[in-house]
């Protein structure tokens, strides 16, 4: 069975609250991690069907600012589907009231899909439909193989 990336992409806003920010008047990094794992597991189960669990935060890099009042837009889509795990890039946007955004964090974590008694089960395979995708998929096998690398090397 295939399933294609927009099948399962998953979106997310907020709008940042003083609840969400830290004292340096931003937005508190573990608060964005929250969403993202959120995120990405609403995107894993649309894919997979099945109930999800986080085996790994492979990237997390932020690169700008989020400030109290900015919206915050954050957009997931599988990348790369091995036999039970999902690979999940997440993008956040602080957006602008001109619907202009800025790339704020993009992360990549590793999903599994989980049958009735919590063990590991098959996936759908990635049907890729754009040279956008095919891209994404190469990147992810790259990322996959230094996953693998790293923990054949116990880190």
């Amino acid at each position: 069975m295939y399933k294609t990336v927009s099948q399962s992409r998953t979106e997310h806003v907020q709008i940042l609250t003083q609840a969400n920010i830290n004292g340096y008047n931003r937005l508190f990094g573990g608060q964005l991690m929250e969403w993202i794992d959120i995120v990405a597991a609403v995107t894993a189960r649309r894919h997979s069907g099945r109930n999800v669990t986080t085996a790994l935060v492979d990237t997390l890099t932020f690169t700008a600012p989020a400030h109290p009042n900015d919206t915050i837009l954050i957009r997931g889509k599988i990348t790369y589907t091995g036999r039970t795990s999902m690979e999940v890039c997440v993008k956040s946007y602080v957006e602008n009231p001109d619907c202009t955004r800025q790339l704020i964090n993009t992360a990549y974590l590793v999903m599994v899909a989980l049958d009735e008694n919590e063990k590991p089960v098959e996936v759908p395979r990635l049907k890729l439909e754009t040279a956008r995708e095919r891209e994404d998929w190469k990147a992810a096998e790259k990322r996959a193989e230094m996953r693998k690398k790293r923990i054949l090397q116990g880190h």
